[in-house]
C-alpha cells in the first residue's frame, strides 16, 4: 500500500500543477481581451469625438442634419462648424443652415450640374413659398424666378424671398408691364385664343409672358434646365437613387430637349388641412402611369361624381434644356421658333398638384375672379369644367352649404373605397415631400430665414419710407395685370389684330391649355 501510495503522488502533484497553469493562462486572456477592449473602446471614443465616426445608430436621429443620399462625409467642414461644435454638443444650437450642401450651410457650389431653376408667377405668402422652395432646394433646384403680386409682393413678405441665396424676386412694375407689352408674343397666333379674356384666361397669358422673360434670365444665369411650376405644386423625383432631381435630369439623353413630368392629384381625406405639403400624403396617379385597363375600368369609382377623373388638369408640367429660340407653349409645356422639340415622357417621376387641399381655397379662388355665377359666364373665366362648378357653389352657398359640398366632391372620406383603389394602384401614398418639409420646419430653417431677414433688413423708418418711395415712383406695385391692357401697350387692340390675322397662315404649334385626363369618351369605353 505505501508503495501505491508513493506512486500515486506524484500524479496528483503533477494534474494539480497543469490545472493551475490552465487557469493562470485563462486568466492572462481574459485580462489580455480586457485590456484591448478598453483600448478600442477609448480609441473609438476619441475619433468619434474628433468628428471621424460616423455613427449609424445616430445618422438619421432627428438631431442629425442629413437626409437620405445626401452624403456630404467628403467634404471639408468649414470654420465655423469646427467652432460651433460644442454648442451643437451642450446646448443643441444652431445657426441659420439648410440640410443640403456641405456642412449643411447655404453653400452654393458651382460644381453643381446641371444647373436647374424654376420659374413660378405667384401670389402666396410666406406659408405656401418657403416650404416650397426649399423643399426643390432639397433635390437640386439651385434658382428660382419668381414673378410676384399680391401678398407675395407684400413688403414683409418679398424682403424674406430677396434675402434667400438663388431667389431673384421680380415685380410687376409699369416697367416690366410695358416691357412684356412688346413681347413678339403678341403678333403671333400660338396663344392668341387666350388673349383679351378674364381670370385663368389671363392668368394663363401672363404666365407665358413671364416664362418668356424666365427663359433669357435662366440663359444669362447659366442654367441648363428651366421648369415652369406653380406654387402648389411639388416635383416628385421617383425612380432616382438619392431622390434627386439633378441625377434625374442629368441622365436625360444629350438629343431630348423637353422632358414631362405626369401629374398626381392630391386625395385629402380630412376637411380641416393647413399646411397641405406637411399634411396631405394621399395622390391619385396619373393616367400615364397606370394600365390602360386599371384606369377605364375603375373610371367611374375613382371620379366620384366629378366631371373628370381629375378635378383640374391632367395634362403634367415640364422641364426644357435652355437653348436658342426656346420658348413657352403655354403654362405645361415649352416649345422652340426653329425646330419641333424632341420630348420625352417620364415613366415614375411626377408632379405632385395641390388641388384645392384647403376648404379655404374655394371662396379664395372665388374672390380673384369678377365673373357672374352662371354657367355661361363662368366659361369665360375658368378653362376645366370643375373650376366653373367651384366658383358657381363658392358665390351662391351659405357656408355650410359650401362646407357639405367640399366633402362630399373633394375630400376622401370612404376608407373602404380609398384602400380599393390604393390596392388597384390608382390612389398612392407618398411620403418623401412630406417627412422633407416636416424635417425643415423642425431644424427651424423657416423661422431661421424670417429672422435673418429681418435683422438684414433696413431700420423700421427708413425701410417704410424706401417702400412709399418705390411705390411713388412706379418700381413696386401689386395690381394684377390685365393682358387686355397689355395689348393696349404701343398699338391698339386693332394693330395687334390686324398683325395676327397676317400671320394665320404661318404654321404654328398652339400653346397647350390645361387638360383634363382622358374621358370614357375620348376613347369610345362602354361604361
Amino acid at each position: 500500500m505505501a508503495g501505491l501510495h508513493s506512486n500515486v503522488r506524484p500524479t496528483t502533484s503533477s494534474s494539480s500543477s497543469s490545472s493551475s497553469s490552465t487557469q493562470s493562462f485563462t486568466s492572462r486572456l481574459l485580462l489580455l481581451l480586457t485590456i484591448l477592449s478598453l483600448i478600442l473602446a477609448s480609441f473609438a471614443f476619441i475619433l468619434q469625438w474628433r468628428g471621424g465616426l460616423n455613427d449609424p445608430i445616430t445618422r438619421w436621429s432627428p438631431q442629425h442634419n442629413e437626409f437620405p443620399g445626401m452624403d456630404v462625409s467628403g467634404a471639408e467642414p468649414s470654420q465655423s462648424s469646427r467652432s460651433s461644435d460644442c454648442v451643437d454638443l451642450l446646448g443643441q444650437s444652431r445657426s441659420t443652415a439648410f440640410p443640403y450642401f456641405r456642412d449643411w450651410k447655404f453653400g452654393y457650389g458651382s460644381d453643381l450640374k446641371p444647373k436647374i431653376c424654376i420659374t413660378t408667377s405667384t401670389s402666396a405668402g410666406l406659408e405656401q413659398t418657403l416650404p416650397w422652395i426649399f423643399y426643390h432646394k432639397v433635390i437640386g433646384v439651385s434658382t428660382f424666378f419668381l414673378f410676384v403680386e399680391g401678398k407675395a409682393a407684400s413688403a414683409n413678405v418679398s424682403k424674406v424671398l430677396e434675402t434667400i441665396p438663388g431667389v431673384k424676386v421680380i415685380y410687376r412694375t409699369r416697367e416690366l408691364e410695358e416691357q412684356q407689352a412688346k413681347s413678339r408674343i403678341w403678333n403671333e397666333t400660338w396663344l392668341a385664343s387666350f388673349f383679351y379674356k378674364p381670370c385663368n384666361y389671363e392668368l394663363f397669358v401672363k404666365q407665358s409672358l413671364n416664362m418668356e422673360m424666365a427663359i433669357v434670365m435662366a440663359r444669362d444665369a447659366g442654367m441648363e434646365w428651366i421648369i415652369h411650376l406653380d406654387t402648389d405644386e411639388l416635383l416628385h423625383p421617383a425612380g432616382t437613387r438619392e431622390y434627386s432631381l439633378r441625377q434625374l435630369l442629368s441622365d436625360v439623353p444629350g438629343n431630348v430637349d423637353m422632358v414631362v413630368f405626369p401629374n398626381y392629384e392630391s386625395s385629402v381625406e380630412r376637411d380641416d388641412i393647413k399646411e397641405p405639403f406637411s399634411e396631405v400624403s394621399m395622390f391619385k396617379k396619373n393616367y400615364d402611369h397606370l394600365p390602360k385597363e386599371v384606369y377605364f375600368g375603375n373610371y367611374k369609382e375613382a371620379t366620384r361624381g366629378n366631371p373628370n377623373y381629375f378635378l383640374t388638369y391632367g395634362n403634367g408640367k415640364s422641364a426644357a434644356r435652355v437653348q436658342d429660340h426656346l420658348r413657352p407653349n403655354g403654362a405645361h409645356r415649352w416649345h422652340n421658333y426653329m425646330k419641333t422639340p424632341n420630348e420625352i415622357k417620364l415613366d415614375e417621376a411626377a408632379v405632385l398638384h395641390y388641388t384645392y387641399p384647403k376648404f379655404s381655397d374655394l371662396t379664395s379662388r372665388r374672390d380673384r375672379c369678377g365673373c357672374k355665377p352662371t354657367k355661361e359666364d363662368v366659361k369665360r373665366c375658368f378653362m376645366l369644367e370643375f373650376d366653373r362648378v367651384a366658383f358657381i357653389i363658392a358665390s351662391t352657398a351659405t357656408e355650410e352649404e359650401m362646407l357639405h359640398w367640399y366633402r362630399e366632391h373633394i375630400v376622401w372620406t370612404d376608407k373602404e373605397l380609398n384602400l380599393k383603389l390604393s390596392r388597384k394602384g390608382i390612389l398612392t401614398h407618398i411620403y418623401a415631400p412630406m417627412v422633407i418639409i416636416q424635417g425643415l420646419r423642425e431644424s427651424g430653417v423657416f423661422s431661421s430665414i424670417v429672422t435673418s431677414a429681418m435683422q438684414k433688413s433696413l431700420s423700421k423708418d427708413n425701410f417704410l419710407k424706401s417702400i412709399e418711395s418705390s411705390n411713388s415712383s412706379g418700381t413696386i406695385t401689386t395690381g394684377v395685370l390685365s393682358s387686355r391692357k397689355m395689348g393696349n401697350r404701343g398699338d391698339s387692340q386693332a394693330t395687334a389684330r390686324k398683325v395676327l390675322e397676317i400671320q394665320e397662315e404661318v404654321s404654328h404649334t398652339l400653346a397647350i391649355p390645361p387638360l383634363s385626363p382622358p374621358g370614357l369618351h375620348d376613347f369610345h369605353v362602354d361604361a
